[in-house]
């Protein structure tokens, strides 16, 4: 993730709406990605300091504060490219979910920054009503049968079919995370993670599943084919593999191949986008400067996707190393609680194989 200059100069972040400095206001724009300042044009319309263009402010913006994009002026719809992609949100009756909710499409919105950067194909319902990408944010329904004691109607599950992601709205809520992180007896779980892991489940069907890459795939991660209602009843029965750490990136990904995929797919994202984060504010370490893995993407050359994929893995190293020891010194839990074995390696190093012939064959 990269910060962005104000045309007053002052830094801006991602998530800002507002300049603090000249107090104009902010707006992401999808067909720049980049933060841009806003001065008023007309109503409705508004015009971007960084390529003089005009826009209008997401609905999700405007009207619900809960976004921070914007949509060119010529285009139809009321909705940015990343709010169009919602189609369920939660109950705005009650009064947390608001908050919930904007928490919710932050984490999306990150998710799409760094699909973007990577020149991935995000094929909206819209445009794909049978596979195109959605997501649900919803929550569990209760009823009260006994009084004032409220029973559990339906629970979320979280999860990805066909397109659709849906998440649990809890899990935008630090306390309740948590709460399953401890009873899971997990090392990570973040709702940016969430995001990261289905959109693995949607990118194995749009570039892996019927294309050359299969054979490969189940050699290094296992069958696919398998049975994925005995594989995950197992999982939860037994617990992971004993020897987990030695094959995967997390004790989850022993449970099936898809989610092998998907746990590695999300790591990877971690990887890219926290090292373009690290680059932008030129660190390095060790004298080794963190080089911005979104600059220049991966290649289809088989020798320059291997070089592009170890400066990657190595500057991961070397950052990872330094993050959980600047977090051990404030106390905290390791920013990355992960040891990856030569098989886990080898898996990230084919995640990056088949992203960078995704984009070359959409270049």
């Amino acid at each position: 993730m990269q910060t962005f200059s104000c045309q007053c100069g002052n830094t801006l972040h991602f998530a800002n709406t507002r300049c603090v400095s000249c107090g104009l206001m902010l707006g992401f724009m999808p067909d720049e990605k980049k933060l841009s300042a806003f001065t008023h044009h007309e109503k409705g319309v508004w015009r971007a300091a960084a390529n003089g263009k005009l826009y209008r402010q997401c609905k999700n913006y405007s009207i619900q504060d809960v976004c921070n994009w914007m949509v060119p002026a010529d285009q139809q719809g009321e909705l940015c490219a990343s709010c169009e992609l919602t189609r369920t949100i939660p109950n705005l009756d009650q009064p947390d979910n608001r908050g919930l909710w904007a928490q919710m499409e932050q984490a999306k919105r990150r998710l799409l920054y760094t699909l973007y950067k990577l020149e991935l194909p995000v094929i909206s319902r819209q445009q794909d009503p049978q596979q195109g990408l959605g997501f649900e944010f919803l929550e569990d329904q209760t009823e009260d049968e006994y009084g004032n004691e409220l029973t559990v109607k339906n629970f979320v599950t979280t999860g990805h079919n066909a397109g659709i992601i849906t998440l649990d709205l809890k899990e935008a809520e630090p306390s309740s995370r948590m709460k399953m992180r401890e009873e899971m007896n997990e090392q990570y779980r973040t709702l940016v993670g969430h995001f990261r892991h289905e959109s693995g489940h949607y990118f194995w069907d749009r570039l892996v599943r019927n294309s050359h890459w299969l054979d490969d795939f189940r050699e290094l991660f296992g069958d696919e084919r398998l049975d994925y209602t005995y594989a995950l009843q197992h999982y939860y029965e037994q617990g992971p593999a004993p020897d987990w750490h030695k094959v995967w990136v997390s004790a989850y990904a022993s449970m099936h191949p898809w989610e092998d995929w998907a746990e590695t797919w999300a790591h990877y994202l971690h990887m890219v986008d926290t090292l373009e984060t690290a680059s932008d504010f030129d660190f390095s370490v060790s004298s080794h400067q963190v080089v911005n893995p979104l600059l220049q993407l991966p290649q289809s050359d088989e020798a320059k996707s291997e070089t592009h994929f170890n400066q990657l893995y190595n500057d991961w190293c070397r950052l990872t190393a330094v993050l959980n020891a600047l977090n051990r010194s404030m106390g905290l839990d390791d920013a990355y609680p992960f040891v990856l074995s030569n098989v886990a390696i080898g898996k990230l190093r084919f995640v990056h194989k088949v992203i960078s012939s995704a984009h070359s064959s959409s270049s």
